[in-house]
C-alpha cells in the first residue's frame, strides 16, 4: 500500500512538472514528423544529366527510346536555374529513373556540381567503323571504389543477357507469414527506443536531481518509506508516461498491426531496465549539470545501434554489445504480423533481470548518500 501511495502521489506530482510535457511534447513532435515528413515509402529513383555528343540522327534515336520509356509518352522542355544562369533541358521519367538532357558539356558539369547529382557524357565516334559508343562521367567524389570500377566496366558487356538472365532465375519464399513494412513503419523500432527507453534514462536521472536539490531524497532517511519505494514509485511513473507517449507514436502509424500486449510487456521491462540506468546514473552525481556528460556519452552511445538497423550492410560485432541493438530488434518483432514473439519474450526476461541488479545497485547507493 505503501508503494502504491508513493506511486499516485509521484505520479501527480509528474503530471504537473515540465519534464512530463517535454515527453509528451516530444511524443507528438515525433508522430508529426512520421506522419508529415517521413513518406510511406522512399522513393528509389535516381536522377541523372546527360549530354549527348553524338550525330543528330543517333541523338533522335536515343531519345526516342527514352520517350518510349518515359511514364506519360511525353519529353517535358524546361529551365533549370542556376544561380542567375537558366540552362534548359528537356527531361525523361521513367519508373526508376529522372533524366535531363543538356544542351552543352558546360551546362551538364554546372548541373552535376550544383544539384550533387551524376552527369554523364554520351559520345558515339562516327570516324571509325564500326562507330564506337563512351561514357564520361561526372561524379561527387564521395563514390566507392566498387562503383567507379562498375561504371568502367558496365557498357562492356551485354547487360540485355545479364538482365534476361536475372529475371529467368526463380525466387520463392521461405515464409511467407511476414508482412513487408513501410518505409515509414521501418523507422518505428528506433524512434520507439528513442522515445521510451533513452528517454526515460533521461528523464528519471532529472526527476531525481530535482528532488536532490529540494532535499526531498534526505527527508527519507528520517520518515517510515524506504528509498526502494521511493525510486520504484519514479520508474513507475516513467514507465507510465512511456506507455502514453508510446501509443501516442504507434496507434495513428501502425493502427492494429502490432502485437500490443506483448509492446506493454517489452516497453515495461525495457523501460525498467533504462530506468535503472538513470537511478544509478542519479546515484553517483549530485546533479544534472556534473552528470550531463555521462548522460551524453550513454545516449550517443545507445543511439548508435539505430544507424546500423538503418544501414544492414554496416553491424560490426561491437554494435551487438549495446542493450539499445536488442530494444530496437524486439520492437521490430513486435510490430510485423508474424514475428518472433519467443524471442522478444526471451529480451523482456533479459532486461528485467538487467533491470532488477541495475535497481538494487542504485538503492543501495543511494541508501548510502542519505548518511554520508
Amino acid at each position: 500500500m505503501k508503494l502504491w501511495y508513493s506511486f499516485t502521489k509521484e505520479l501527480k506530482l509528474a503530471s504537473r512538472s515540465f519534464y512530463f510535457y517535454i515527453e509528451l511534447f516530444f511524443a507528438i513532435i515525433i508522430l508529426v514528423v512520421v506522419l508529415f515528413a517521413i513518406p510511406e515509402n522512399f522513393s528509389n529513383s535516381t536522377t541523372e544529366y546527360l549530354y549527348l555528343d553524338m550525330p543528330v540522327e543517333n541523338a533522335a534515336a536515343f531519345e526516342a527510346r527514352l520517350l518510349d520509356e518515359d511514364s506519360d509518352n511525353t519529353a517535358d522542355k524546361m529551365e533549370i536555374k542556376i544561380k542567375k544562369e537558366l540552362i534548359p533541358v528537356t527531361y525523361y521519367e521513367t519508373e526508376d529513373r529522372k533524366i535531363y538532357l543538356v544542351e552543352s558539356e558546360d551546362d551538364l558539369v554546372k548541373l552535376a556540381d550544383n544539384k550533387k547529382q551524376l552527369g554523364a557524357v554520351i559520345k558515339v565516334d562516327m570516324s571509325v567503323s564500326p562507330p564506337v559508343t563512351s561514357y564520361k562521367y561526372y561524379l561527387q567524389g564521395y563514390e566507392t571504389d566498387r562503383l567507379k570500377n562498375l561504371y568502367k566496366v558496365i557498357h562492356n558487356s551485354n547487360l540485355a543477357t545479364l538482365e534476361a538472365a536475372v529475371e529467368d532465375q526463380e525466387v520463392r519464399s521461405l515464409s511467407t507469414e511476414y508482412t513487408v513494412l513501410s518505409d515509414r513503419e521501418h523507422t518505428i523500432p528506433s524512434l520507439l527506443t528513442f522515445n521510451g527507453s533513452l528517454m526515460g534514462m533521461f528523464i528519471i536521472a532529472a526527476y531525481i536531481f530535482l528532488d536532490k536539490e529540494q532535499g526531498i531524497i534526505k527527508a527519507y532517511a528520517v520518515t517510515a518509506s524506504s528509498v526502494w519505494q521511493y525510486l520504484m514509485s519514479k520508474t513507475l511513473v516513467i514507465t507510465v508516461t512511456s506507455i502514453v507517449t508510446t501509443a501516442i507514436i504507434i496507434i495513428p502509424v501502425m493502427g492494429g498491426k502490432p502485437d500490443y500486449l506483448l509492446m506493454l510487456l517489452f516497453l515495461i521491462t525495457t523501460g525498467f531496465f533504462a530506468s535503472g540506468i538513470g537511478l544509478l546514473i542519479s546515484a553517483y552525481f549530485r546533479s544534472m549539470a556534473k552528470a550531463f556528460n555521462a548522460i551524453y556519452v550513454l545516449m550517443v552511445a545507445m543511439m548508435l545501434p539505430a544507424i546500423a538497423y538503418f544501414i544492414p550492410g554496416w553491424e560490426p560485432f561491437w554494435i551487438k554489445l549495446l542493450p539499445a541493438y536488442y530494444i530496437i530488434q524486439g520492437f521490430s518483432e513486435i510490430i510485423v504480423k508474424g514475428g518472433n514473439a519467443g524471442y522478444v519474450l526471451l529480451l523482456s526476461l533479459g532486461f528485467l533481470a538487467a533491470g532488477s541488479v541495475l535497481f538494487i545497485w542504485a538503492t543501495a547507493k543511494h541508501k548510502k548518500s542519505l548518511t554520508a
